[in-house]
């Protein structure tokens, strides 16, 4: 059972990003969290109404909210009736990005699948500040982000984006490989330097492991030449292979950390035009508490 974590702000964007999931994990048992943050902004001046006909305005904000999640899951199952989906909504008075990081950590959450823009669209360069803030804060959580204008297709090409500089464990590079294996993709392990040369010593190594980790799924090395910037590379190699998903993991002097800081100018082009799979560097710790969590449910599987 896969625990994914969707936020909305009822925009279309919003929307589309769930439209991807459902597809997605269409064959899947999930339960689908939804969540829809608000922050109204409450009158300090003694001059300022508390209320707005009788109620107040914190009041009705969360109704509001509340009640855009329960039209959501009604439009959901409208259209999907999928009987391995389930659905959990949660209306919180907070931050988005706090919100969501407290979420991931209460339910167990696998997965978060957002939109990349918010409902302005203002603030689009990258991918929106609020995806952004999301992958900053939410670090034990792989984060999908969805293009506003991206239509699901079946994710056969995958391009996965490293330099080889640093050792990928088994559980940071699990989201890759269950989706490559979910759809039977081809993983592109894709190498961006400034100036072609043979890999190091160590580089050498975490290819092999890291193929060594892909086994079970077809998968091919491309370095290619840095052109403007990363970003633009990244975009242009994904045009030209036909990619449907980039997966980047993301740690400090990553390509994904890279992108990030890139300034503006170098990076207008690239707005995310296919989904991005954010992968969080994780921790020894939470590799060891990954583990306590399989090894209990493996004994209590035993036991029933």
């Amino acid at each position: 059972m896969q625990r994914i974590l969707i936020p909305t702000d009822f925009s279309e964007n919003a929307w589309n990003a769930i439209d991807y999931a459902m597809q997605l994990f269409r064959n899947k048992r999930c339960t689908f969290y939804l969540l829809n943050t608000y922050t109204p902004v409450i009158p300090s001046s003694r001059f300022m109404a508390k209320m707005i006909d009788g109620v107040r305005i914190v009041d009705a904000v969360r109704d509001t909210s509340e009640r855009g999640l329960q039209k959501t899951v009604a439009r959901i199952k409208d259209k999907y009736r999928n009987p391995n989906h389930s659905f959990e909504t949660i209306s919180s008075f907070n931050l988005l990005a706090e919100e969501v990081k407290d979420i991931v950590a209460s339910f167990g959450i696998h997965l978060v699948i957002t939109g990349t823009k918010g409902a302005s669209g203002a603030d689009e360069v990258f991918m929106g500040s609020n995806t952004v803030r999301m992958i900053k804060s939410a670090k034990k959580c792989p984060i999908l982000a969805i293009p506003h204008h991206f239509e699901f297709v079946t994710p056969t090409e995958i391009a996965f984006a490293t330099d080889f500089t640093r050792f990928y464990t088994t559980s940071e590079l699990s989201p890759l490989i269950e989706i490559a294996k979910m759809f039977r993709a081809t993983v592109r392990i894709v190498h961006v330097q400034y100036s072609i040369k043979a890999l190091t010593e160590l580089q050498q190594f975490n290819l092999n492991m890291l193929r060594r980790y892909l086994g079970g799924v077809e998968h091919y090395v491309h370095t290619v030449s840095e052109l403007n910037s990363i970003s633009q590379t990244l975009e242009m190699f994904s045009q030209e292979l036909d990619i449907h998903l980039l997966a980047m993991l993301n740690y400090q002097h990553s390509y994904m950390e890279k992108m990030t800081r890139e300034p503006i100018v170098k990076r207008t082009a690239f707005h995310t035009q296919i989904p991005l799979l954010v992968i969080p560097e994780l921790s020894m710790e939470g590799i060891s508490s990954e583990k306590e969590e399989e090894e209990e449910e493996q004994s209590i599987q035993a036991h029933n």
